[in-house]
């Protein structure tokens, strides 16, 4: 065998991982499953890479957010707690769902982890009692940018009861679930179109596309790779 013959069977060749439209991928999610025979009410998730850079060595900060998706899929409202002073809006809290509404006299509970909760909201009023729980809340702690701080209680319940989150990990990686498997393409379709514009409206447009990178999967199927652009809605033009 020749030096040529050689350097060619070494030679290793790279092909670019095919990148599909997103109704396309979901089909063949669907597909993999039926010649599979595995769980059809899988869940079905995205994994995001973003791009966090902005001008002047400026970043993106990892962020948290609550969105309402259009279909779905979590059949048990998430909890919550509503902290007020006021007894009037507590009682407003409890009629529209909250899991536990109370001012001061709910710390101490939160600290010892008699009360717990997916979400915790808060009017203004009552964020300057609430500095003893920044630590034990964490992400969890009311903030006005995430939405979980107003004086519209039932609006914030609305969200945060049947929202979902999603947050980013590890400085620019968002993996969440956007549904199941056994759910029509286009309730999967709108809730990842929904996931989507909100994460792109953390970074101002004029930097480009913020998802480097965009994947699909479901629990027992190979990951696919679709072009996250094809699912931005389409804004309208300004005349």
């Amino acid at each position: 065998m020749n030096n040529s013959s050689i350097s060619l069977t070494n030679k290793v060749r790279h092909y670019p991982r095919p990148v599909f439209e997103m109704g396309v991928a979901i089909d063949m999610l669907k597909s993999f499953q039926k010649l599979d025979f595995t769980p059809l009410d899988q869940s079905v998730s995205i994994d995001l890479k973003l791009d966090m850079k902005m001008e002047k060595k400026r970043k993106v900060d990892p962020f948290v957010s609550t969105v309402h998706l259009p279909h779905p899929f979590k059949t048990d409202p998430n909890t919550v707690v509503v902290f007020t002073e006021n007894p009037d809006q507590a009682k407003l809290a409890l009629e529209n769902g909250a899991t536990f509404a109370g001012g001061t006299e709910l710390i101490q509970r939160v600290l010892d982890d008699e009360v717990t909760a997916d979400f915790y909201v808060a009017v203004p009023d009552a964020l300057p009692h609430l500095v003893p729980l920044k630590n034990k809340l964490r992400k969890k702690f009311p903030k006005a940018k995430r939405g979980s701080v107003g004086v519209n209680i039932p609006k914030m319940l609305a969200l945060f009861k049947m929202g979902h989150e999603y947050l980013v990990e590890r400085e620019r990686y968002i993996i969440t679930m956007i549904g199941t498997l056994d759910m029509p393409k286009e309730h999967l379709y709108a809730n990842l179109q929904t996931i989507i514009a909100d994460v792109c409206s953390h970074r101002p447009a004029s930097y480009g596309h913020f998802i480097e990178r965009a994947i699909v999967r479901s629990q027992t199927t190979e990951a696919l790779r679709f072009n996250s652009v094809d699912v931005l809605p389409e804004v309208p033009e300004k005349k």
